[in-house]
């Protein structure tokens, strides 16, 4: 391995790799537009004397009375402030004028020009007069103006006057708790800037506005991804389209499934013609593959061949490639480079060996080879493209890769199923320990103190969001710490009881908890059904009593307090780039007043924050980690090790192939120990020393009388000599008998007599005596079929074959034409 560190500039020459993400946001803005700004409605086409008459009226009449004066006279200078825009409207006016276009100080800067009052009282006036004219509908600012501003009456009015109905309706919808928190306040001041700006009521706004608004909000607040409740409330409210996105709250940052055209395209390849036939070649791939295959596969093909032979050779439009450019471009793909900025700018590189170096040679040699078989059946399409193959068998050849990939597995796994029960234990401790915390919080009154552990905290003098600050006056926000210790112990017990992959962890349900009843006894037995993920093949597992109470603590956290009822979440698959249907998972929870599914990101950390709790160490003493898939290793390796069959191993762990589940089980040297000396006691036993002796008389006539007792009324037997007989001399149940063909007349009736005996048995009701009876017959009938096969064989004619004219001659002679 070699390193360097040095400060680095892209080079421009070489275009960087286009970023997919946001791809299902542009797409769903595409589809949903959002509705256009009105500059002419009744209310703003108004006279100034209509307007100003309106502000005697209720509900736009102030209660007290220097309020409506201020609104009044501040309403007044901006109107007669507007009269000299152009435009026939006052929103037309509005538009035209730098109110428009300025933010919330520079609105303050440029009226206190124009006023005759004093910076102070300019601001305060002409802020009052602004509110009536947008309580009264006169103006609607654009959603990007009131991101600048903040109002705390607007959303009181509008909820109270504009649509009570709604906002009635909606609050019954989303329950008093989520109504009143402080996410819910957010959303409803993203409900009511949608209202101001586009004018209508809740059941106006559209799936583009919304979009537009998140826009806008993230110009502002680039590092913010929150404020997206409101949307959740408008897809409760059932007023949005069924083809509607679920939730706004990862849109953003999502793919989607793209076309092939953009998966290639992302990469710039140079050459049109290349870039068209790697187009076609995915496309020609696409329906034999999952998403995740095909934008792995463009990966490989373009950024990792076909781009990099661009850059040891440009200006290349063909697939036959020089010997130079192909050693080259494999000496290239040997190494990664692995590049991590330092905290004073420069950039540290890491050049380290490719993992997957067999696998890309792989795909590129499928590639050409794929060219060439595919024109033998469409010349015309394929066949210009065909080339010699510059990777051959043998840089395809993984089986190092493997078994070294095979070996660090097994040492990882060694390593950390001794410390299985240790990180079992932290991770309970763990958990009773935040909750412990949140307790104490919930306690302490608002802005007091409060101790925990031995530990000082002050609780927020605002009840929101369980935030508290230590000794120091660091903000510890105790909710998230106690779901992320919580979900920690549940992932841990979940994926050592079940040996799940994470994303089947994650997409398991409520329904995938089912009951079984067995048919012989009628006892019910849980089972738990894991849905299909990267096998596609779903299976079921039997619940354990400590799966079981793990399964119930779990549903007993995440049920709706009011209904009691799991809510149906849409989560998205990050591996196949869609949306799943509604389910109700069991790993969800809430974050920003909104439900949820549990992320990786959340697992981790709270994994992270258990293993430093142990302080467990590997052989070099650096920090133990655990991931996720190291409990699906652990799994199967233990269930092996404590006898259970490969095979049904195979078939709990969701396997195609019985060498994948012998590739997780880690081979201890003390079992293969175990192992042979096992087998050498075994071969000691069953041929002990003492038989390569000189054998006494006894011995000798012992030996032979064996085979005198092997002859029997229906046949030989063929027992062994020093065994003992297993059926105890119930010769017709033995598979060791060879019955004579002479004594078929006896073993008929002796057939006969055991179905004779069965119907006697079944008649007087002597159950016990039926299935004794069943085993002897099928015996009987056994042997019978033995000598109807031998009489076949001796009686089928034998082919010895037949010489050929041309192998019996011993030469042959050609007779010359006439």
């Amino acid at each position: 391995m070699v390193t360097s560190t040095q400060t680095l500039e892209a080079p421009t020459s070489i275009p960087t790799a286009q970023t997919l993400a946001g791809e299902a946001m542009r797409a769903v803005k595409e589809r949903f537009p959002p509705r256009p700004y009105e500059d002419a409605w009744l209310a703003t086409s108004q006279s100034y004397d209509d307007v100003l008459a309106r502000f005697n009226q209720p509900p736009l009449r102030a209660a007290g009375a220097s309020t409506h004066l201020y609104r009044r006279r501040g309403a007044t200078r901006i109107l007669r402030w507007l009269q000299d825009q152009p435009g026939d409207t006052w929103q037309q006016r509005w538009n035209a004028s730098a109110a428009a276009s300025s933010t919330g100080s520079q609105w303050n800067k440029l009226a206190a020009d124009w006023t005759g009052y004093e910076a102070s009282n300019a601001t305060a006036i002409l802020n009052s007069g602004l509110f009536a004219l947008v309580c009264a509908d006169v103006l609607r600012p654009s959603l990007s103006w009131q991101l600048t501003r903040a109002s705390t009456n607007l959303r009181a009015f509008i909820c109270q006057h504009r649509d009570p109905e709604g906002f009635a309706r909606l609050e019954t919808v989303v329950g008093s708790e989520a109504w009143s928190s402080e996410p819910g306040i957010l959303a409803k001041n993203v409900l009511v800037k949608l209202i101001v700006a586009k004018g209508g009521a809740l059941a106006d706004i559209t799936v583009g506005d919304a979009l537009e608004y998140l826009e806008a909000f993230r110009e502002n607040r680039p590092r913010s991804y929150g404020h997206t409740m409101f949307y959740t409330w408008l897809k409760e409210l059932g007023h949005l389209p069924p083809d509607a996105p679920a939730t706004l709250r990862f849109l953003a940052r999502t793919t989607g499934q793209v076309s092939v055209e953009q998966l290639v395209d992302r990469y710039h390849p140079q050459s049109r013609p290349i870039r068209d036939l790697l187009v076609e070649y995915l496309k020609e791939r696409q329906p034999t593959m999952d998403y995740t295959s095909l934008e792995g596969l463009s990966r490989t093909l373009v950024k990792h061949f076909w781009t990099q032979i661009e850059r040891i050779q440009p200006g290349m439009d063909t697939l036959r490639l020089s010997p130079e450019a192909v050693t080259a471009w494999k000496q290239v793909s040997r190494t990664k480079v692995e590049r991590r900025r330092l905290p004073d700018g420069s950039i540290h590189e890491t050049v380290t060996e490719r993992a997957n170096y067999g696998n890309l040679m792989m795909a590129v040699r499928a590639f050409y080879l794929d060219l060439a078989h595919w024109a033998v059946e469409e010349p015309e399409r394929w066949g210009p493209w065909v080339a010699p193959c510059p990777v051959s068998l043998a840089d395809a050849n993984t089986t190092k890769k493997e078994k070294r990939v095979k070996a660090k597995m097994d040492q990882r796994t060694r390593e950390r199923l001794p410390a299985l029960s240790t990180v079992v234990r932290a991770a309970k401790a763990h958990w009773t320990e935040a909750r412990e915390g949140l307790d104490a919080f919930r306690a302490a009154p608002l802005g007091s103190e409060f101790r925990f552990r031995g530990r000082v905290y002050t609780r927020s003098k605002k009840d929101s969001s369980f935030r508290a600050f230590d000794a120091s006056g660091r903000r510890v926000h105790l909710g998230l710490a106690e779901e992320r210790a919580f979900w920690a112990w549940a992932t841990i017990e979940f994926l050592q009881h079940t040996g799940a992959r994470i994303e089947e962890m994650l997409e398991a349900s409520h329904h995938s908890l089912i009951q079984y009843k067995l048919p012989t006894t009628g006892e019910v037995v849980p089972l738990l059904q894991i849905a299909p993920s990267k096998t596609d093949e779903e299976r079921l597992l039997l619940v354990s009593p400590e799966l079981a109470d793990v399964l119930s603590t779990i549903i007993a956290r995440i049920r709706d307090p009011r209904t009691g009822a799991i809510a149906a979440l849409t989560s998205y698959d990050v591996t196949e780039r869609t949306w799943n249907p509604p389910m109700p998972l069991l790993f969800q929870w809430i974050y920003g007043g909104q439900r949820t599914r549990v992320s990786q990101n959340l697992i981790r950390a709270g994994l992270n924050e258990v293993m430093e709790r142990t302080g467990l160490t590997d052989a070099e003493g650096r920090p133990l980690d655990f991931t996720p898939h190291d409990f699906r290793r652990i799994f199967i390796t233990d269930a092996i090790r404590s006898g259970l069959p490969p095979h049904i191993a195979q078939v709990i762990a969701g396997h195609g192939d019985i060498n994948t589940t012998m590739g997780y089980n880690a081979i201890y040297p003390s079992d293969a120990i175990e192992a042979h000396r096992g087998f050498i006691a075994r071969r000691r036993a069953l041929r002990p020393s003492e038989e390569y002796r000189t054998p006494t008389d006894e011995e000798w006539d012992a030996f032979l009388a064996h085979f005198e007792k092997r002859k029997l009324s229906l046949g030989t037997c063929a027992r062994a000599f020093g065994t003992s007989c297993i059926h105890e001399h119930a010769c017709v149940r033995c598979s060791l008998l060879r019955p004579e063909p002479s004594q078929r007349p006896r073993l008929i009736e002796i057939r006969d007599n055991l179905i004779d005996r069965i119907s006697e048995a079944q008649r007087e009701g002597w159950l016990g005596e039926v299935e004794g009876l069943e085993v002897s017959l099928a015996g009987a009938e056994d042997k019978l079929a033995q000598l109807d096969a031998r009489e076949d064989r001796q009686q089928s004619p034998v082919f010895v074959g037949v010489p050929s004219l041309g192998q019996a001659v011993a030469r042959t002679s050609e007779v010359p034409e006439v």
